[in-house]
């Protein structure tokens, strides 16, 4: 997958597309102005910048993702960690939780995601 980056309106408005698609592109003006106040020729100017980033399309007034959500968090995940952590998950992880901290259920869960990954 292609790097995708977005700004915070863009990740916003992606974020209620997944939620809603596929969804036709006048009900989509609708709830860009109700979520977000805009008015049709602003959803449609960020509607056209996400569909030639490669993230959106628009066919046939059917608005669709071309990407998925999970992927293109997941892509962006590994970006952060390439960039921020050198590829270090482990350095990652060590951060996060340094601040956050842990709760059990989520440590038994990563453990379980080790266990999985080791077994294939």
């Amino acid at each position: 997958m292609q790097e995708i980056e977005l700004g915070s309106i863009q990740e916003r408005f992606a974020d209620l597309v997944w939620a809603n698609e596929p969804i036709g592109s006048g009900d989509l003006v609708k709830l860009c102005a109700k979520e977000f106040g805009w008015k049709k020729p602003t959803t449609y100017t960020v509607l056209r910048k996400l569909c030639e980033k490669g993230l959106l399309k628009n066919e046939d007034g059917v608005v669709s993702s071309v990407i998925s959500k999970e992927a293109f968090y997941s892509k962006r995940s590994e970006q952060i960690v390439t960039e921020s952590y050198g590829g270090s998950l482990p350095s990652f992880i060590a951060a996060f939780i340094s601040r956050k901290g842990l709760k059990p259920q989520e440590a038994m869960e990563i453990q379980k995601l080790i266990d999985e990954y080791k077994s294939k």
